[in-house]
């Protein structure tokens, strides 16, 4: 007979977290780390309830804003190479609506997070209730229902018995590679309280798998002879490989058959940046080093890579009259971009069997690999030394902004300082252990061009969908992740104002975090787009209603919240706040007043973005005349 257990719905769904575990490598541990909070209507008499009666094992940690605390999920996730999540509730409506940008971030990224949203009455008796939409067409839809697009699985629960089939589905999805992403659930808040007679069974010990797909005698010997024709082929290490932890078959096939490297934002930092054929990103915010080498391949070799805009130049990083491309991704999906010869499988595992195939095989750069990046080392020097006076500004930088211009922002931030420089200081002060993490706006393109990790797996940058926010609230992840190694938030102002509210979460926790804040008062990145392509400055800057520049003491609010602040214009001053910072207990932030366009720019690249067809200004007709030009050059798949 079956035996059950009578326990309400949010009961049940805490209990059955609680006994997810994961295998992977021979190792066993829990899936399930903890549960962030932001409670309301909705979720604190259910789910709440029942994490106040029994929450096991799990931590329970109170977010500050639905949004920033699930960005701090996503990070923990991430950080934890998805094999340990954070679950997220929050309450109905306005807080589940702060769900879609960090779900979002989720997806494009392919990291598993599960979303516990509460949701209206599945009886409808008070409908509608506090913080309820309403449709003339359906009372079915509810906010959750705008979760729908940035889920990979998304369900409703209004009956407390098809919790089993919809956690069964969801963590299948979570712990897949190759579909991973957000899972969100929502439940009715009059159900997350209905009691039911489960299954004992539902709640034993379910252990998930995470085998290393193996791939085909085909696709391997097809992989082989692609590779073995080719004369100089470049390895794309993407976010794949970091997941799968290629990187010492990485380097063993790259050093044995004198194989270029090239990475993305999520796979940079596989291969610390000191093995010699490392030759950092590719694309857009890549190194001129890599963006030559793919320009002379005839075979580029994709491990676990989207082949977004940014690594692909917007398809124009590579000859395709000339080159192919082998994808090796655990994602069917993924393995098809660019009409490659697909190997659906584990990136390791592949590489590790290819390799007694390669025997024999050499390429043809020679001593091409180190000269590449010889020259650029030579330019990340010749960057980290610019210095600029207010009587000596780089002309490049006036073609942007007037020298009458950049006196104001000298003037009103006080500072001197260059961006480049400012952020190589930051990379040469840390210890090498420390994990970076950033998302958006220039600073993601000075760190895949200027940082060199020479430790794996301390470059975290979200660029999946460069979410503005994630900074702060995923250091606060990787903190839970790595308790014992610093954590740096490498943000700029845009992104600090657009959320930073786990600053405060950490500080309540004791999590420590060190936030380097980059003030050029401004959207300096879209503010470079938008001047680049033909327009003037427009609304990109950070101007009072008479025209000043705005000044903002970020150390001052920092400081209110309880952190230790410091404030560094120029070299000196950050090196001593780095050193001071890494003494401290609670979490710091460091201001930095930099000047306006002292960012990298492109190396050999080109973006394609939408630019006016029909202007009456010269300058965006050519901007437009030159798109046509280079898109001649791209390729539609």
């Amino acid at each position: 007979m079956m035996k059950t257990i009578r326990l309400t719905t949010a009961q049940a769904l805490i209990k059955f977290i609680n006994q997810q575990y994961i295998h992977f490598d021979g190792e066993e541990f829990p899936f399930v780390e903890g549960i962030f909070n932001v409670f309301g209507h909705g979720n604190v008499l259910g789910i709440g309830q029942a994490l106040e009666q029994d929450s096991g094992h799990l931590k329970v940690i109170q977010g500050k804003n639905e949004q920033g605390m699930a960005h701090a999920a996503i990070a923990y996730s991430k950080q934890m190479l998805r094999q340990k999540i954070y679950a997220v509730t929050t309450s109905v409506g306005p807080g589940s609506a702060n769900l879609a940008a960090a779900a979002g971030t989720a997806l494009a990224n392919n990291i598993p997070v599960l979303f516990i949203p509460g949701d209206t009455f599945a009886t409808r008796q008070p409908d509608p209730v506090l913080q309820q939409v309403e449709h003339e067409h359906s009372l079915a839809v509810t906010t959750n229902d705008a979760l729908k697009p940035v889920s990979r699985y998304w369900d409703r629960i209004t009956r407390p018995e098809q919790l089993m089939s919809s956690l069964i589905r969801a963590f299948e999805v979570l712990t897949d590679p190759a579909k991973a992403g957000p899972a969100t659930i929502c439940i009715s808040q009059d159900v997350e309280g209905e009691a039911f007679d489960f299954d004992e069974k539902f709640f034993e010990k379910r252990v998930h798998y995470l085998d290393r797909k193996i791939p085909l005698e085909r696709e391997l010997n097809g992989a082989a002879a692609l590779i073995k024709e080719s004369k100089k082929p470049v390895i794309l290490v993407g976010g794949g490989a970091k997941y799968s932890r290629a990187r010492d078959i990485l380097m063993k096939l790259s050093e044995k058959h004198n194989i270029p490297l090239v990475e993305t934002q999520a796979g940079k930092a596989t291969v610390e940046c000191t093995f010699k054929n490392n030759l950092g990103g590719l694309g857009i915010t890549g190194t001129l080093a890599a963006n030559k080498a793919a320009r002379q391949a005839d075979l580029i070799i994709g491990i676990g890579t989207r082949y977004t805009d940014f690594a692909t130049s917007s398809k124009t990083a590579f000859d395709f009259d000339t080159t192919k491309f082998l994808n090796i991704n655990v994602s069917r999906m993924q393995a098809y971009k660019l009409d490659a010869f697909q190997v659906v499988a584990d990136a390791k595992t592949t590489l590790e069997k290819l390799a007694p195939m390669l025997e024999g095989y050499t390429t043809e750069f020679g001593h091409t690999i180190t000269e590449l990046k010889d020259e650029w080392l030579a330019e990340r020097d010749r960057l980290s030394k610019i210095q600029f006076t207010r009587e000596n500004f780089d002309p490049e930088i006036k073609n942007h902004f007037s020298q009458e211009v950049l006196n104001e922002y000298a003037e009103a931030l006080n500072t001197e300082f260059a961006q480049t420089a400012a952020l190589i200081t930051v990379n040469d002060t840390i210890d090498p252990d420390s994990t970076i993490i950033c998302s958006a706006g220039s600073l993601p393109g000075d760190l895949q061009r200027l940082w060199n990790p020479t430790v794996p797996d301390t470059y975290h940058l979200e660029y999946g969908y460069s979410c503005m926010g994630y900074e702060v609230s995923g250091a606060l992840g990787i903190k839970l992740a790595n308790p014992d190694k610093e954590v740096y938030s490498i943000v700029g102002d845009g992104s600090f104002l657009m959320l930073h509210s786990e600053l405060i979460t950490s500080i309540q926790y004791n999590q420590k975090i060190n936030v380097v804040l980059f003030d050029n008062s401004g959207f300096g990145c879209i503010n470079n787009l938008q001047m680049d392509h033909g327009s003037g400055s427009y609304f990109c800057e950070f101007r009072t209603h008479d025209n000043q520049i705005l000044n903002i003491d970020y150390a001052k609010v920092a400081e209110g919240y309880g952190a230790k602040t410091y404030r560094a214009n120029n070299a000196e001053e950050l090196k001593a706040a780095l050193e001071d910072a890494k003494k401290q207990d609670v979490s710091t932030l460091i201001e930095i007043k930099v000047l306006p366009k002292t960012m990298t720019d492109g190396y050999d690249s080109w973006w394609n973005v939408g630019v006016a067809e029909v202007s009456n200004k010269e300058s965006i007709q050519k901007a437009y005349q030159f798109r046509q030009q280079k898109l001649e050059q791209a390729k539609q798949y």
